[in-house]
């Protein structure tokens, strides 16, 4: 047997069942040309741009420890900044990046040098008014459709690639999502990460130290930002639609519970969470009009079953496969 499988018997698993996942969605629109199924691949959509979402969001909660119920705000901040200035005749799709990122990293960086300064329950309720503000403010704006939303007037056009094309929408969310997680991999096992990372542990400490901890959660809290808005950006694009409901605190909590139920702190946990919790809820809604009364339960279940959600199970199996490995390694081993 390999050395290195030896070595880390159970990361095999995890990385083969990531692996797996990460090839599924990479083949869904095959499947739906063969199967003629097209809102499959409206669905994964979904899956891959919540999915980045979430993952915008594990970095300050899963590793920095920063319960926010207002993440939620830069999504939406997405989705206007492609729906306005589509609805003023600008569809350059650079530009509408450009002012996504722009809007979310100047109120990312406002909002989090505010809330930062305090700690638990403080900065779960800032966050949550800062995002009701600007729900009420879009709410409020009844040139872009206030209540009722602001319909995109044309799709984001990348040097000719239009963002409203399925097949186009899909392979870009799958190309950003693949670059995200690389992204977020090489951010946490940096000096910058493993700093975030000891901050949650024990923040007082890291001071003593000589770390700026509010610098490093700043910078963290305004990335996360800017990647959350980059996924609201593919998100309007998806719906063709704007609506102040994308930045409700109903929003956050299901970014929460996908970011809770895929394993906080874990690189492909958010992943995961997307792809159980939509698929899921899907399923359900096709089978009964109550489905909340039995998808709330199960959220419940698996997080009590698994500290670490659907990535915890993995590890579980992890550790059960390297503890029957380790007595026939040691049989072996004996003269």
């Amino acid at each position: 047997m390999n050395h290195n499988s030896a070595k880390h018997p159970g990361r095999t698993i995890s990385f083969i069942v990531s692996a797996i996942l990460l090839l599924a969605l990479a083949l869904v629109p095959l499947y739906a040309v063969m199967a003629s199924e097209p809102f499959v691949v409206t669905l994964i959509t979904r899956i891959l741009i919540f999915a980045i979402a979430a993952l915008s969001l594990n970095l300050i909660l899963g590793y920095g420890g920063l319960v926010s119920f207002g993440h939620a705000l830069f999504l939406g901040l997405g989705v206007y900044s492609a729906a306005i200035l589509s609805f003023h005749g600008i569809d350059n799709g650079w530009l509408q990046l450009l002012v996504t990122l722009a809007a979310c990293c100047i109120v990312g960086l406002l909002t989090g040098s505010i809330a930062l300064r305090t700690s638990g329950i403080s900065f779960i309720m800032i966050t949550l008014a800062f995002a009701q503000m600007f729900y009420f403010l879009f709410v409020s704006l009844s040139q872009y459709g206030g209540d009722d939303g602001l319909r995109l007037a044309s799709g984001s056009k990348f040097s000719g690639i239009v963002l409203t094309d399925p097949l186009t929408l899909y392979f870009v969310s799958f190309l950003l999502l693949c670059l995200s997680l690389y992204g977020c991999h090489r951010l946490i096992h940096s000096r910058f990460g493993m700093v975030i990372r000891a901050s949650k542990s024990n923040e007082r400490r890291m001071r003593a130290l000589g770390y700026p901890t509010f610098r490093y959660r700043l910078a963290v809290y305004v990335l996360s930002a800017a990647l959350c808005g980059v996924a609201g950006l593919l998100y309007g694009n998806l719906t063709q639609f704007g609506s102040p409901s994308y930045m409700a605190w109903t929003t956050s909590g299901e970014l929460i519970v996908m970011v809770m139920l895929g394993g906080m702190g874990t690189l492909f946990g958010p992943l995961f969470g997307s792809v159980a919790m939509i698929l899921t809820e899907e399923w359900l809604k096709s089978i009964t009009e109550h489905w909340m009364v039995i998808f709330g339960p199960l959220i419940v279940i698996v997080i009590i079953t698994s500290r670490l959600g659907v990535v915890g199970m993995l590890q579980k199996l992890d550790a059960r496969r390297r503890t029957a490995y380790a007595p026939a390694t040691s049989e072996q081993e004996q003269p």
